[in-house]
């Protein structure tokens, strides 16, 4: 499991078992507030809270009912191999039941607490039950060749066969012995039924920049097939910091499915004694006298097992362990996500930007907006940033990425509409020199996630004003020119386009929507529907409508959404009241005025 599991405790009978569990794990207690005295964090809905959880990746401990876990994540369910375990325990801690992911880690973490409470893990995955081992999870330091062939495997031993090992696998000992099937446990490639690979070799790569991933893959697969190794038995890709955003290193990790560990030139030069080729050359060019075999001795501890290998843009070497590898030295390539995580309820926040969220070490952002992620936040480091701090909290989080953190930028709506996403992309379009971030935050890896508007969300609880054409202008003349406002306002006022005003007023800026008003007024109906949208998705929310000609600046703030409809929109009467709508042009359709 990579994520810590979260303990979830429903109410106070429970409380003594969660916090015993939480103790053996080393994991946060999650309580439902005033039904439980202490915990880390609080939750106010089970079934809402443990969804959330487990559409962000972390496993969940339930000292509650199954049937609570079951109601929470079943709606989520869709692939096995990818989700999270989920456990549940009853409240005196007597019997826990692995509910799901018993092979992702939930039966071997039952049994941990099992053992710790004294009590009974009810297991009931028929290779643990009858053989005492999954075949389709190894242990920590191996790795199943075929995974699509346990199953059937399985099968065959479960129903009195035999298998013959091949290689050294303790972990493998009990099973019963015979020659139905085969199972290999080596380095090498083997037509076995069952393949499983002990995690010994560590994959060592430099290349020119810009060496096409191919030509850097295709070394690679020749290597190992000269050399009769398996990919199955790569540890890990290694290579020095800086070359942590090339495609060709970052994308042979991908398609190799093994992590991308990086070392500085210092790190690597260190090991030089130790490597069969170094180079005058390569130090003057990147400060060591090796980076392929450097790069893969560093992660392995052990020896050099087939020495550089290369081409005209790429080098690999390969380094192997005495025993097979649980852990990682190196750095990651540092990653920085923009997530928007719409306008605070979890309801309206994606799957990714949660786990995201989930999976980063430290969050950045306006600390209200750290403060909506509520339990998510929880255990991660954070560095809040005031309004009007946006540079800084772009370039704080850049930097932090650089020195190899998965780190989050935090943002309300969709981190690309308004937010930082296009900052973040602007500070790295510059270079150092040009008041851009550092060479290392160059190379980070920046991943954008979607996230509702409030332009979406103003929409979606109006009705279908954004049915046709439409456009959001911004109304703050604090980084835009005051009169590029006003030309946007005339050109959007022409097209009869609906529009949809962001930072409509401010403490000291009142008279710009005024303006806009009145401009609008010139070319569309004075009756014309203003959706006022405050405080979307959150417990204050405040929807009205007005007519164009009787909006007030006075009725609208920083977090009022206005959308005022073009000279097609209209207001539907409905019995829960108007809803706003823009036709499309179906009721020339309807009418029967297109042929």
């Amino acid at each position: 499991m990579a994520l810590a599991p979260a303990v979830l405790c429903l109410n106070r009978a429970g409380e003594a078992t969660a916090h015993r569990i939480a103790k053996l794990l080393n994991a946060p207690v999650h309580g439902r507030e005033a039904r439980v005295d202490q915990a880390d964090v609080f939750f106010a809905n089970a079934l809402d809270h443990a969804r959330t959880l487990f559409a962000a990746g972390t496993p969940v401990i339930g000292v509650c009912a199954s049937g609570i876990l079951i109601r929470a994540v079943a709606p989520l369910l869709a692939d096995k191999t990818a989700e999270p375990p989920v456990i549940s325990v009853s409240d005196d801690g007597a019997v826990v039941v692995p509910l799901l992911g018993g092979h992702r880690g939930a039966n071997r973490l039952a049994t941990q607490i099992a053992e710790g409470l004294q009590s009974v893990a009810a297991v009931t995955t028929a290779g643990d039950v009858a053989l005492g081992v999954a075949l389709d999870e190894p242990p920590v330091g191996w790795r199943l060749a075929n995974p699509e062939a346990a199953k059937e495997v399985m099968a065959q031993l479960l129903s009195g066969a035999g298998a013959r090992i091949e290689g050294d696998a303790p972990w493998l000992s009990d099973l019963p012995r015979g020659d139905a099937v085969t199972i290999s446990a080596g380095i090498a490639p083997s037509g076995a039924d069952l393949q499983f690979h002990p995690q010994r070799l560590t994959l060592g790569v430099g290349c020119a920049r810009n060496c096409p991933p191919e030509e850097l893959q295709a070394l690679v697969e020749q290597t190992l097939s000269e050399a009769g190794l398996a990919a199955g038995a790569i540890h890990s890709v290694n290579t020095i910091d800086l070359k942590a955003d090339e495609p060709a290193c970052f994308v042979l990790a991908k398609i190799l499915n093994r992590p991308l560990r990086l070392f500085t030139a210092s790190e690597l030069d260190a090991l030089t004694p130790q490597v069969a080729n170094p180079s005058d050359v390569v130090f003057a060019e990147v400060g060591t006298h090796s980076v392929s075999e450097a790069a893969a001795l560093a992660q392995s501890g052990g020896t050099v097992l087939v020495a550089k290998r290369k081409t005209r843009n790429a080098t690999c070497a390969l380094s192997i362990a005495p025993e097979p590898l649980t852990e990682l030295k190196g750095r990651s390539r540092g990653k920085l996500s923009i997530i928007g995580i719409g306008p605070g309820q979890h309801s309206w926040r994606t799957p990714e930007a949660s786990k995201l969220v989930q999976d980063a070490e430290e969050l950045v952002g306006y600390g209200l907006y750290i403060d909506l992620l509520g339990p998510l936040a929880y255990g991660k480091t954070r560095s809040d940033f005031p309004l009007g701090g946006e540079e800084d909290r772009c370039r704080y989080a850049l930097e932090q990425a650089a020195l190899g953190k998965n780190v989050s930028l935090i943002c309300s709506g969709d981190a690309g509409i308004y937010a930082m996403g296009a900052l973040v992309f602007e500070l790295l379009d510059r270079a150092p020199d040009e008041m851009g971030v550092s060479d290392a935050a160059h190379r980070v890896e920046v991943v954008s996630t979607p996230g509702v508007s409030a332009l979406q969300g103003a929409a979606a609880r109006a009705g279908a004003p954004l049915g046709h054409d439409f456009c959001a202008i911004s109304l703050s003349d604090l980084l835009t020119p005051r009169e590029d406002i006003v030309k946007r306002l005339h050109a959007a006022a022409e097209g009869d386009f609906v529009i949809a005003f962001y930072n409509p007023v401010s403490m000291r800026r009142r008279t710009l929507l005024a303006e806009a008003r009145d401009i609008l007024l010139q070319h569309r109906p004075a009756d014309t529907p203003v959706m006022l949208a405050s405080s979307l998705g959150r417990p204050e929310e405040h929807v009205r409508y007005r007519k164009l000609s009787e909006l007030e600046v006075d009725e609208v703030d920083m977090l009022t959404v206005v959308l005022v409809g073009s000279s097609h929109s209209k207001l539907a009467q409905l019995g829960e009241g108007p809803r706003m709508y823009t036709p499309r042009g179906y009721a020339r359709k309807i009418d029967g005025d297109l042929a």
